[in-house]
């Protein structure tokens, strides 16, 4: 079947990504093996001072509590690929956790997959929100995000009114969606796989996805090219909020205890995973799998930071040193490449 299969006829003409991009493709695949190597360094040397952080108990610990971070990650990976970010995800997550376990408390015999379809539209009405603000309005993305951050969390508050929801108000096959495992993998983190695995296939496979980086590449030539800007990244905000919501009745179903705080300040993070990753913060490069590398990071070096006995403080300087390496990286394969296409120009 062809690539193009599942596009409209009259879809717009296919977009190359700009040279740039191309050029970092490389240097994005020695990140991503940087990043696997240095989770092995860091899984061995945790292991060397304290061997049950490899038992079976452990790693299916780390699959479980990376899990929600890697779907998040993903969905923010395609928003910031199109040149925008999304601050407000740890307020949808609260937002549709706290009222997925008001549905059940309303309607106990809800089925589960009602309550996780539920979930995820409510999670896109909120991307369609930010997008629709972003798109139409023109507004940048970081401004909106940010109020719409506060207006969400706002919202949940005034909803939860200091109530909270704990694991006896879920059924409990809806709890076991947050515990079980197949052959030995949580569940959680099968769907996290499977989450990857198809935005990985969107962003490659369809025109669609490859207009997300012409259009973080360069917005202007993507619209002269007839790309539909504004459709398009109204697209990726209504995905990333899907996700959001998808990871937020996953957040319920793996903590069973929910109050308006949940999700809070876990939007800090999740962009940090993607930048990690190699998703560049100004747009038109980057892949999901890197992002799920850095969010399984960003997971483990919590852990291994706990069992090595190392002061909490220092996991927040060791995320915010790798940010900063990352964007600088970032900047500077941009200059590189610049003064190349430049130079072929010169020659040419």
């Amino acid at each position: 079947m062809s690539a193009e299969a599942g596009t409209r006829p009259d879809a717009a003409p296919e977009v190359t990504p700009d040279p740039r991009a191309r050029a970092g493709g490389r240097l994005r695949r020695v990140r991503e093996l940087s990043l696997v190597l240095a989770l092995a360094i860091l899984v061995a040397v945790t292991a060397i001072d304290n061997p049950r952080f490899l038992d079976g108990q452990s790693l299916r610990d780390l699959l479980l509590g990376a899990a929600i971070l890697v779907i998040l990650a993903v969905g923010q990976t395609v928003v910031i690929v199109t040149r925008s970010v999304d601050l407000s995800v740890g307020s949808v997550v609260g937002l549709v956790s706290f009222g997925v376990g008001k549905l059940f408390l309303a309607a106990p015999g809800t089925p589960v997959i009602v309550a996780v379809l539920v979930g995820i539209v409510a999670g896109a009405v909120c991307g369609l929100i930010n997008g629709s603000l972003v798109a139409a309005a023109r507004v940048p993305a970081l401004v909106v995000t940010l109020g719409t951050l506060y207006i969400f969390r706002g919202i949940d508050y005034t909803w939860a009114s200091g109530q909270q929801i704990n694991a006896t108000d879920f059924p409990s096959g809806f709890l076991h969606l947050g515990t079980a495992d197949i052959v030995g993998v949580p569940v959680l983190a099968i769907i996290a796989a499977v989450v990857v695995a198809a935005a990985a296939w969107l962003l490659r496979a369809y025109r669609s996805g490859r207009e997300f980086y012409a259009i973080g590449s360069n917005p202007e030539a993507a619209r002269l090219s007839g790309v539909p800007v504004g459709r398009r990244v109204l697209s990726a905000f209504i995905l990333n909020g899907a996700l959001a919501g998808l990871a937020g009745v996953l957040y319920a179903a793996r903590f069973g205890t929910i109050d308006a705080t949940a999700g809070s300040g876990m939007e800090l993070t999740v962009v940090a995973a993607a930048v990690i990753g190699g998703v560049a913060i100004f747009g038109g490069s980057g892949s999901v799998w890197g992002a799920a590398l850095g969010a399984l990071l960003l997971t483990v070096i919590g852990s291994a930071l706990a069992v090595l006995r190392i002061n909490p403080f220092w996991q927040q300087a060791v995320v915010g040193a790798l940010i900063l390496a990352a964007i600088g990286l970032d900047r500077l394969v941009a200059v590189r490449v610049a003064a190349r296409l430049r130079g072929d120009a010169t020659h040419g």
